[in-house]
């Protein structure tokens, strides 16, 4: 097992990100827990079916007096919004969780996302651990404290910073992700590598046929050290009001994308690695990025089997328009997070929709 330690100066706040096969089962991971009167965990219904219980085998040798419930969402994009957000926040008043109880993710991103959120409303605040079950989650969402649910109009546009009390990421449980999804959460670990660390970008280039045949010892240190990018860049900017912000690399694009298309019709990193494509075209046309590092970063993102065209539905104009509602925006204008070479990144907003729009057009 490998931990990370996360620690932040707003708050004077720290916590362990633990990564290794079967750290889920061993329950030494949550000898953080205090002895709390109720703990609730909120799932999806097929995570629910392979993990809960597991679950609640690890957590009653360290809290055998406190009282379980659970909350069971269904699973997909669509349901990371503020109807099931209500849901949650009844369960929680339904069975009586006090400001010093405490929540668990059990699940990927819109998961974890919506448990986030949904401790972070409650009460003003109640302490909560991420159990991260895709690869997008252990190696993004699960780590930061941003938590959020959907808006028809934007993603992501409703939500708070929240820290978990801890993050416990089991490699194993990769095995029963769908292909489809475990290479879609590949795009947030390039994306790492990208505006971080160019070693890193090459070591998975030079390993992808053991990451895409799902090595533990491969996986394990890939996820370690995109955890590690994470956690060095909030640990500089938990409000994301700077450097942050670099981690949004092909997100604006890519958050148009799934607006656009509807939550659900395209997975998350699938959209962000098309994002990442676009982002890479539109540095090199604005000359910040070079031809040959544009053409490396974009064969990265071919040789682990992401998309990268836009998909032929996509109305450009609409996906302009929908990119100018991006939350990261500032004074009007579209703010967009540029690679200038493997490993280096800047951040410009000075692009209007018509900018964006007449870029598009030639990927239509």
């Amino acid at each position: 097992m490998k931990k990370l330690a996360l620690s932040l100066e707003r708050k004077s706040h720290q916590y362990d990100i633990l990564i290794g096969e079967a750290v889920l089962s061993n329950p030494v991971s949550f000898s953080a827990i205090k002895q709390v009167n109720r703990i609730h965990i909120i799932s999806n219904e097929t995570v629910a079916d392979l993990y809960l219980e597991q679950l609640k085998k690890s957590l009653s040798s360290y809290s055998p007096n406190s009282n379980l419930s659970v909350s069971i969402l269904k699973d997909g994009e669509e349901y990371k919004s503020l109807d099931s957000f209500s849901m949650v926040i009844d369960d929680f008043i339904d069975n009586q969780l006090r400001r010093n109880d405490l929540v668990i993710a059990l699940g990927g991103g819109v998961v974890g996302d919506l448990a986030g959120f949904s401790a972070a409303c409650y009460q003003r605040g109640i302490d909560f651990i991420q159990i991260p079950t895709s690869l997008l989650a252990m190696v993004d969402s699960s780590v930061g404290g941003k938590t959020a649910v959907n808006h028809f109009k934007g993603k992501n546009l409703i939500g708070a910073f929240h820290q978990p009390l801890k993050v416990i990421s089991d490699i194993s449980v990769l095995k029963t992700l769908p292909q489809d999804q475990f290479i879609a959460g590949m795009a947030e670990v390039i994306k790492a590598a990208i505006i971080y660390d160019k070693a890193f970008f090459h070591w998975l280039t030079q390993n992808a046929d053991l990451i895409l045949q799902q090595d533990s010892v491969t996986l394990t240190e890939m996820v370690y050290r995109s955890c590690e990018i994470k956690a060095a860049i909030v640990a500089q900017d938990e409000m994301e009001r700077g450097t942050r912000a670099w981690l949004n690399l092909g997100h604006t694009f890519g958050h148009a994308i799934e607006t656009i298309m509807g939550y659900g019709n395209i997975l998350h990193g699938e959209a962000v690695a098309i994002g990442m494509v676009l982002a890479a075209k539109f540095s090199h046309q604005q000359r910040l990025l070079s031809k040959d590092d544009m053409k490396i970063m974009i064969n990265g993102i071919h040789q682990f089997k992401l998309p990268a065209s836009l998909p032929a539905e996509i109305d450009v104009s609409a996906m302009a328009k929908a990119m100018i509602l991006d939350k990261k925006n500032l004074d009007g204008n579209i703010r967009l997070v540029l690679p200038l070479a493997i490993g280096k990144v800047t951040i410009n907003q000075d692009y209007s929709v018509q900018d964006i729009e007449a870029f598009l057009r030639k990927y239509e």
